[in-house]
């Protein structure tokens, strides 16, 4: 996708409509009106996730939109937005191997992709230390066993050698993060309702200092008007 200024907003709201259209054609459908408000929030997470280490934190109440503009943001960028599936059985081992997955896609085949993250994934505080260390630096402590991490460096080998890069293992990890740095996003969707969020954001500085925030504020009377008369407009009988 080109990255251009927009000239006006009907132009803006033309591209984003047919984007939502193509991502409808392959994918659960959303039934979203995207008014000026929605439409400068895709504009600002597209903006973000397009650098590299280009991550996004959302703050807003639930259903303001957070999940399904950023679903449709990253679909417009050409990512693969990725989800954690959370179980009664869920802990950290699955998150690490979560993580692993979208690392491999990210940094060995060097594919774009979104981490869509809630805060009601947080069944476990301790899934914030990884988010932490991710968001910083892209280097997680304890992710990879020894081997696992000999046998994600093979297989950057070859990648590394026509870049040029460094080929002993010291190296070959290196530009595997700067690959996982380039292509994993993540957008954390949290409310900031209760004192949880200002906690979490103490505790973990990252989530902070290595994000980009947008704020889902209360949305504005010509959003209200502009989704009411998408819904009335089906409904028989009512005149103007």
């Amino acid at each position: 996708p080109v990255y251009d200024m927009v000239v006006g907003i009907e132009p803006l709201k033309k591209a984003l409509d047919g984007a939502l259209e193509d991502y409808n054609e392959t994918n659960a459908v959303m039934d979203l009106v995207l008014f000026e408000d929605a439409m400068r929030h895709i504009c600002r997470i597209t903006r973000v996730i397009n650098n590299t280490a280009g991550h996004c934190m959302l703050v807003g109440v639930g259903g303001s939109g957070k999940q399904s503009l950023s679903r449709l943001s990253s679909h417009i960028c050409g990512f693969k937005t990725q989800t954690i599936t959370i179980s009664s059985t869920y802990g950290i081992n699955d998150l690490k191997a979560d993580i692993q997955a979208m690392y491999r896609i990210a940094g060995v085949k060097q594919e774009g992709v979104m981490w869509l993250f809630t805060d009601s994934q947080i069944v476990d505080e301790k899934f914030l230390v990884y988010m932490n260390d991710l968001l910083s630096s892209g280097k997680i402590a304890d992710l990879y066993a020894q081997d696992e991490l000999d046998a994600v460096c093979g297989e950057c080998f070859s990648k590394a050698k026509a870049d040029g890069a460094g080929l002993d293992a010291a190296s070959l990890y290196e530009y595997f993060i700067s690959q996982v740095r380039k292509n994993l996003h993540v957008v954390l969707c949290f409310s900031p309702i209760g004192d949880a969020f200002r906690t979490r954001c103490l505790k973990f500085p990252a989530l902070v200092n290595c994000t980009t925030i947008d704020w889902y504020l209360p949305w504005p009377r010509q959003a209200l008007l502009d989704v009411a008369d998408r819904f009335l407009s089906t409904v028989e009988g009512l005149d103007e």
